[in-house]
């Protein structure tokens, strides 16, 4: 069996299409454009990187784009006076701390002081609770992502068997209550789970979250299952080049799968392109517009 390649940038590409769409609606209906503020802390290249990028995406699918980069030693109170001046201004409807922060800052208390409907991230505990419970959240942007290729891929996931490896609060946790929610069955396995591979091959979805570069082989796959892998790990090969791959084998996988993310190319797309479609959706809620169809969870 060769798996299917699922195809994340093709796939962003479409998301990020909906979404200029319905910002075009926005505008039409309420003479709203959306904006998305990114508030940057220091100069960490990665960060720098990242926000660049979100800054282009945003221009690409016609919102507004509004960048603060703070100093590293930026005091916790003017950060938080910041993001309290974000919160009240209307023209923007999703406000994005960059993380991590400097050491110096308390994470927990400054994504908890940005109000929750503007909480594109999905971080605010307010959000965590709301999804938990299954009501209206603002979703994190990977797992909205990867849930939104599983159900292009697959239609249903109703009754499926799903297995995310890694309980971390950004994707493992959040992506358990979205399979949920989409009535699988959901294991949430760890470093502590006992005979993890034999856990991963009942599945038939597999979600790998962990960050360990190629940490799950082909064997622990059953055949025909579909494998999100959300890792992106930078390894040394032999020929001392750095290269990216994911949390699960990729080649061993892709024999067994029925489906398989690639990494790059995969998840990580999709993440920029999600970020912009809970702008748009906060947008809409704020504006009491139908919320765009597709992009939610």
């Amino acid at each position: 069996m060769t798996a299917t390649i699922i195809d994340g940038k093709a796939f962003a590409a479409r998301v990020r299409a909906q979404v200029a769409e319905g910002v075009a609606r926005v505008k039409r209906e309420a003479g709203v454009t959306p904006g998305l503020a990114v508030v940057l802390v220091g100069a960490d290249p990665a960060s720098e990187v990242y926000v660049r990028s979100k800054g282009k995406m945003c221009a690409e699918v016609g919102m507004e784009s509004f960048e603060h980069r703070l100093a590293e030693d930026t005091s916790e109170a003017d950060l938080l006076a910041l993001i309290e001046r974000l919160n009240a201004d209307a023209a923007v409807h999703g406000i994005l701390v960059q993380l991590p922060l400097p050491g110096h800052l308390d994470s927990d208390l400054v994504i908890n002081s940005i109000d929750p409907a503007k909480d594109v991230d999905g971080f605010h505990i307010s959000n965590v609770g709301l999804l938990g419970t299954g009501q209206k959240a603002m979703v994190p942007c990977t797992p909205l992502g990867c849930l939104m290729m599983l159900r292009d891929h697959l239609g249903s996931l109703s009754g499926k068997d799903a297995v995310v490896i890694g309980r971390s609060n950004i994707v493992g946790k959040p992506m358990a209550q979205l399979l949920l929610g989409d009535s699988c069955t959901v294991t949430i396995a760890h470093s502590r789970t006992a005979d993890l591979a034999e856990t991963v091959r009942r599945a038939d979805i597999v979600v790998a979250a962990v960050g360990r570069p190629e940490m799950v082989p082909g064997d622990w796959i059953k055949p025909g299952a579909t494998v999100i892998d959300v890792g992106i790990n930078r390894i040394e090969g032999e020929d001392g080049k750095t290269r990216l791959v994911g949390d699960v084998d990729y080649a061993s996988c892709a024999a067994v799968a029925g489906a398989i993310t690639p990494v790059p190319g995969g998840v990580g797309p999709m993440t920029i392109a999600c970020l912009l479609a809970n702008t748009l959706t906060a947008c809409c809620r704020a504006n009491g517009l139908a919320e765009p169809e597709g992009l939610t969870a």
